[in-house]
């Protein structure tokens, strides 16, 4: 090994291609200030077989799952078909690896339908876990023992993480990131990837939301102008102004986009930001609630408090990334 975080991609029949290229892509792009990459990500099957995509193509594996004994972090990507989802069983080589990695101590996660995987392997077994809303159902027909919430993109209990569909996969592998190597290397693979740097967890899953009309004006620009000037106090009338809505149709458009309030998205940026101020620099913590906008150092600590159940201060100690320190 040369030091990286080894991360195993267990991929099954069924695989959906934009799981499997989600874990590849956000850990593959995970990067130092000097371009040196923090993760070896390597994708294997059972016994080294190809595996059939959902989208009707094979996927050929450069290995099996014996790198599952020395992965730190494995991730399942979601299934479209196959046992797990069908009726409750998996492999049992895929299970042992699981079961086997999470008992040494290796973390375990998964996008979308991959929680079946982890259910079928018993991991899950009265865990709290999400999968995308659209399965919910089947999954508690098949796993009634598991805590299951579909109304959040992802779940961190641990050693044991779980995702909703599609894009919040991509939410799971940034907090992970995230988790590991601080906000500034989290941030710089969203970049690469052009994809938002964080939405929170318990954010909810997009259910049947209606999507702007094609000639409806977008509140894009106005979340961009609004990262800008996170310290400002911004009202909404201003940010429906900027838009050039009023405050009714803005409030509704941006809800429609972002699956929250005005309100709301503005106050995750600004704890968004306040921790990474936390974690790439020594600035006083009252400096730190006013340029993201949270006022003061009270504040700070309240809002940290309510998101993540931890003061500032234990906040940097746990999460500040020095360089040149090793990752998790």
């Amino acid at each position: 090994m040369t030091g990286k975080h080894l991360v195993a991609v267990v991929v099954l029949d069924g695989v959906v291609p934009f799981d499997l290229g989600t874990a590849t892509q956000l850990f593959g792009t995970a990067r130092d200030e000097h371009g040196h990459r923090k993760y070896k990500t390597l994708v294997c099957t059972p016994g080294r077989r190809p595996v059939r995509a959902a989208a009707g193509y094979q996927v050929v594996p450069d290995h099996g799952l014996e790198i599952t004994e020395t992965a730190d972090t494995i991730v399942v990507p979601g299934i479209h078909a196959g046992d797990p989802v069908e009726n409750g069983t998996v492999d049992p080589a895929v299970s042992k690896a699981l079961n086997d990695a999470l008992a040494r101590g290796a973390r375990v996660m998964s996008i979308c339908t991959g929680a079946f995987v982890l259910a079928a392997a018993g991991i899950l077994e009265h865990r709290p876990a999400t999968t995308h809303w659209w399965w919910a159902e089947k999954f508690r027909e098949l796993y009634p023992d598991v805590k299951l919430d579909p109304d959040v993109l992802f779940i961190d209990d641990g050693e044991v993480l779980t995702s909703a569909g599609v894009g919040a996969g991509i939410d799971l592998c940034l907090h992970v990131i995230r988790t590991d190597f601080g906000s500034e290397v989290a941030n710089r693979a969203a970049r690469r990837s052009v994809v938002p740097p964080w939405r929170e967890g318990g954010q909810a899953q997009y259910i049947e939301r209606p999507l702007p009309r094609a000639a409806d004006t977008t509140t894009a620009t106005t979340r961009t102008w609004a990262l800008e000037r996170l310290a400002e106090p911004l009202t909404l009338q201003e940010l429906a102004a900027h838009a050039t809505m009023s405050v009714r149709t803005f409030t509704r458009r941006f809800r429609e986009e972002t699956g929250v309030s005005p309100a709301r998205w503005l106050l995750q940026q600004r704890v968004d930001h306040a921790r990474m101020l936390l974690e790439s620099t020594d600035l006083a913590v009252e400096v730190v609630a006013r340029r993201s906008g949270l006022g003061t150092a009270t504040s700070l600590r309240q809002h940290l408090q309510t998101t993540i159940g931890v003061a500032p201060s234990a906040y940097r100690r746990t999460f500040r990334v020095v360089p040149g320190s090793p990752g998790r």
